[in-house]
């Protein structure tokens, strides 16, 4: 079986792998090499089911309960077991309390606990929400790592266009490329940055709630911080805007006061591909198979449902069946 993957960033990654595992002759085609355009670049890496349920639908949760889990399977050592941290300064107390009611898998921390989880923190917050069961991964390097992997056992990469003739089937995991084209598909703009700081040390992604503008900050070692991210409903892809990344650095401050001499290394902005309901789906059309709508939790539920797009490719079941994150 030949089957050819079109897009490289997590989801054609991790469906690639799992073709592979399966005995498939995988290739993987994308105009765009060194992940360039790939929403997944820009990602904070975050494996947090029960934070994400706060806002999420519970299939995100049952899900992306095991990520962690397959991404060590994939990526041996790459994953970060701390746990999240969830804050807010006293004023938005009640924030911490509306998060809490819509989730499962914290515990409450108070001042002092939270200067045990993280000391740079200490006497900031007097309340917290620690989920010791969530995780994070370097998204850059697994994108990296897992391409490397792939390519040594295998798997062809090609920035060529190939006909789709010479393929026995296809899955389409081109994301935002497909708006326009998909009817119920919809771009969802993230904006991030990376800081340097050699005067703030995390030992996991903390989350800092606001009634207006909640943003996380994930450690990336060696002084580097993910500061993330903005949800614009817009499909527009253009650099990030001034407000944006005020509001980040304003948050990156109210953390931690020495984040205001952190030096500005990159910023981003990027398309997420959403769909009205906000959870992925795989569905076959013909010979292909389009996974699509990872939205904001793109590793976090890309192994599971990269096992679910190749389940479509073996299955001896009619061509449209439709598979849906539940």
């Amino acid at each position: 079986m030949r089957v050819l993957v079109r897009g490289a960033g997590v989801a054609g990654l991790t469906v690639a792998r799992e073709l592979h595992a399966r005995g498939a002759d995988v290739t993987v085609f994308d105009p765009q090499p060194n992940f360039a355009h790939a929403a997944s670049w820009l990602a904070g890496g975050m494996l947090a089911p029960w934070c994400e349920r706060e806002s999420a639908d519970e299939a995100v949760l049952t899900r992306g309960l095991d990520a962690a889990d397959r991404w060590e399977a994939i990526l041996p050592g790459n994953v970060v077991r701390n746990g999240t941290l969830v804050v807010a300064s006293t004023r938005d107390h009640g924030e911490l309390k509306r998060f809490a009611s819509r989730t499962t898998g914290y515990q409450w921390v108070e001042e002092q606990d939270i200067a045990r989880l993280e000391p740079m923190l200490a006497g900031r917050f007097r309340h917290g929400l620690f989920f010791p069961r969530e995780a994070h991964l370097d998204p850059r390097q697994a994108l990296r790592s897992l391409k490397e992997q792939l390519s040594a056992i295998g798997v062809v990469f090609t920035d060529t266009a190939v006909s789709d003739g010479d393929f026995s089937d296809i899955i389409d995991c081109t994301g935002a490329a497909r708006i326009g084209q998909d009817r119920d598909l919809r771009g969802v703009r993230g904006e991030m940055l990376y800081l340097h700081t050699e005067e703030v040390t995390l030992a996991r992604p903390v989350r800092l709630l606001h009634p207006r503008f909640p943003v996380y900050i994930v450690p990336r070692g060696n002084g580097f911080f993910m500061v993330g991210a903005t949800m614009i409903e817009t499909d527009f892809g253009g650099p990030i805007t001034a407000r944006s990344l005020m509001e980040l650095l304003n948050t990156a401050y109210a953390l931690h006061p020495a984040f205001a001499d952190a030096a500005v290394v990159e910023t981003g902005a990027g398309i997420r591909p959403a769909l009205p309901d906000n959870l992925p789906h795989v569905a076959r059309e013909g010979k292909v198979v389009i996974f699509n709508g990872l939205y904001r939790h793109g590793f976090l539920l890309a192994p599971a449902m990269a096992a679910e797009a190749a389940d479509l490719v073996f299955s001896k079941e009619p061509k449209q069946r439709n598979a849906r994150c539940n």
